[in-house]
């Protein structure tokens, strides 16, 4: 048996001490309100070329570890089952599947991957099955009326550093480099919107390939077109290697980048040549002492103790945080505990702390959750937020999904 066979085996396993007898018939799926416990579920690649992601979905069980030691959501116990499905769309779909049939969920929580998700989307319209906080990047997540996202498009995030870097810092020639892939061009889309908005032209943009390590010709592009200000958009890898490139260079600039190399293992690669990068955040800094992150931060130690605590596992914990906040909002509604129901409460979530997230919001139609970020800074190995959380700039919020 290979590697990848025994840990699907694996993780099957631990799903079958879960399995439930079948439901009565007319029973709402995933409540079982003489035990008041809801069971939920998700997929997450346990195998396949990104295991590192199942942070995430150890993160989400942390959460909810922690909830049902803390007296529940309303007295209410979460049951979190968590099927492997490799990364591969095709098998989310069949995961999903097995979730409902076999397992009667409630809704899907924190389900992993950009690609993954989308594909699960048409099954769980037809199942009238709610997807709380898919973790991915995806217009079609801001639209669909069962789908609840925390994470933003990436080019809201590109105009809010460039906005930071205009107004807060009085930068006026910034520069944009863009990871060559979906990721990239949806930063690229934001930040040209917004510098249009503003009658204004970037300094340069320059694109490259996610396994770059070498940034030296963007560098020299960005000194001739005398750049002091640079929008990154890229993994926190490509971040240090660009940094080192502009070290060795002589280049010397502002840096901005986003919410997710906002984490140590960013000043792992980069040591003290990080120190000074603003990041703008949907997510409040993994170092900060507000009540939900340091619940986070205690509770992975606890629950995942061999995980790292980042910003992976702070978003993890929030998107499981998304549903608890729409199911308290539900039992407090006093409707029956339907999925019609928990998608209405869902949609009346307003300016709602959401784990590490602020300022989260859904209506009908318009399921941009989170419409805010702050700006984070790094300095001396750790990250503070250095300007409060702000509307997304409109010229980059408003573009069509």
């Amino acid at each position: 048996m290979s590697r990848a066979q025994f840990l699907s085996a694996l993780a099957a396993s631990a799903l079958a001490p879960l399995a439930r007898p079948a439901r009565a018939q007319g029973a709402v799926p995933g409540i079982d309100a003489a035990t008041k416990t809801v069971t939920v579920g998700a997929f997450t690649p346990v195998t396949g070329p990104v295991p590192f992601y199942a942070i995430l979905t150890r993160a989400a069980d942390a959460f909810f570890r922690y909830k049902n030691e803390n007296g529940g959501i309303r007295g209410w116990q979460v049951r979190y089952a968590t099927m492997d499905d490799g990364y591969e769309p095709s098998r989310s779909v069949a995961v999903t599947r097995r979730l409902v049939e076999e397992q009667g969920i409630f809704a899907l929580v924190a389900p992993v991957g950009t690609a993954t998700n989308v594909a699960v989307i048409p099954y769980a319209r037809e199942q009238g099955l709610p997807m709380i906080g898919p973790i991915g990047g995806a217009s079609a997540f801001f639209t669909e009326k069962h789908v609840f996202p925390l994470l933003p498009d990436y080019g809201w995030s590109a105009a809010a550093n460039t906005e930071h870097a205009i107004d807060g810092l009085k930068l006026q020639r910034v520069a944009l480099l863009w990871e060559n892939d979906e990721l990239g061009r949806s930063a690229k889309r934001g930040f040209d919107k917004y510098m249009a908005s503003r009658n204004m032209e970037p300094a340069e943009s320059q694109s490259f390939d996610v396994r770059a390590t070498d940034f030296t010709p963007q560098i020299r592009r960005l000194i001739s077109a005398r750049a002091k200000a640079v929008v990154m958009f890229g993994s926190n890898a490509n971040l240090a290697a660009a940094l080192r490139s502009a070290s060795r260079s002589g280049f010397r600039a502002t840096w901005f980048a986003p919410f997710f190399t906002a984490d140590p293992s960013t000043y792992r690669l980069a040591s003290e040549l990080l120190d000074g990068t603003y990041f703008s955040s949907w997510l409040l800094p993994v170092s900060g002492s507000e009540p939900e992150v340091e619940a986070y931060r205690q509770s992975a130690a606890k629950y995942a103790p061999n995980d790292p605590i980042g910003v992976f596992g702070l978003n993890g914990w929030s998107n499981a945080a998304l549903f608890a906040s729409g199911f308290e909002r539900l039992l407090d509604s006093g409707k029956p505990l339907t999925r019609p129901n928990l998608i209405e409460a869902m949609e009346g979530l307003t300016n709602a702390a959401v784990g590490g997230a602020r300022n989260v919001s859904f209506q009908p139609g318009d399921h941009r959750g989170t419409r805010q970020e702050g700006i984070i800074q790094a300095k001396g190995g750790q990250f503070s937020l250095v300007r409060e959380f702000r509307p997304y700039p409109a010229a980059a919020f408003d573009l069509p999904t």
